[in-house]
């Protein structure tokens, strides 16, 4: 009989994994909450990148109550960060931030639904993607993942982390702040730089980036199509992808072309 597990604020408890896997440290936590036969989500396994910048994935998950997933890649694994109210580019937002279990690089591209009965049931989409780096001083390191990855570590034991973020919609220097409320509450807020917008709200913005569906979409019936996973943040994850030296010579730019009135399409989507 598979022992039952406490659940969280996202959702009720899962089962309890195959107790012959042999997780690594940082995962086990997440694959103990996890029954692998009852939810689509991944089982680990995914390699650490080993070229290119760090990557990050906010996932919108309709559990218990609506938040959104902030994961930051971390050798070879995502610590996680689940914000309750949402990402805000207003600088004088201060958002909570509650850290939880590590979860594997797989998860950075997860959308589904988690079924009822399950630690975490609800729908999931991939709101935001990219890549980031820390950027204390002033100083980035997107070109070195060792120093980047040496830089997060010093910052979660210290308890202040800023990072920027290059996503469709996480953008500019932000921060994560622990606070003495409890261990696992930390604080997100928005840096001022160019990128902060207290006009905009980000939370209004409710599409995939991956598959362009909804969290209402999923709720409906409409999943996303599993063989499609968008724009990877990596470009080493790009199908068939090589390193090449650019194009010699002259080249002519993509001009437009003077017609006597609009067209449409099943192919095209204007706005």
């Amino acid at each position: 009989m598979t022992p039952s597990k406490r659940g969280s604020p996202d959702g009720a408890g899962g089962g309890a994994a195959d107790a012959a896997r042999d997780p690594q440290p940082s995962l086990a936590e997440y694959e103990q909450k996890r029954d692998f036969a009852r939810t689509p989500e991944p089982a680990g396994g995914a390699a650490s990148g080993d070229a290119g910048p760090l990557t990050f994935v906010v996932q919108a998950h309709a559990a218990t109550r609506l938040h959104y997933d902030l994961r930051i890649e971390l050798d070879g694994a995502m610590p996680s960060w689940p914000v309750p109210k949402g990402p805000s580019a207003d600088p004088s937002q201060r958002r909570l931030a509650i850290r939880t279990e590590d979860h594997p690089l797989d998860y950075a591209t997860f959308e589904g639904v988690i079924p009822k009965g399950e630690y975490g049931a609800g729908e999931v989409i991939v709101w935001d993607n990219g890549t980031y780096s820390p950027d204390e001083g002033g100083e980035l390191s997107f070109h070195d993942r060792e120093e980047a990855q040496a830089r997060v570590r010093e910052g979660i034991e210290r308890g202040k982390l800023s990072l920027t973020f290059r996503g469709r919609r996480m953008r500019g220097s932000w921060a994560l702040v622990k606070t003495s409320q409890d261990e696992r509450s930390w604080l997100l807020l928005k840096h001022r730089d160019d990128a902060a917008d207290p006009e905009r709200d980000l939370t209004a913005e409710q599409t995939s980036v991956i598959s362009g569906l909804t969290l209402e979409d999923l709720r409906g019936g409409h999943l996303p199509d599993r063989t499609r996973r968008g724009t990877p943040a990596r470009i080493a994850d790009l199908d068939s992808s090589r390193p090449a030296e650019p194009p010699r010579g002259a080249l002519a730019p993509m001009q437009a072309t003077a017609v006597a009135e609009p067209f449409s399409g099943d192919r095209w989507l204007f706005e």
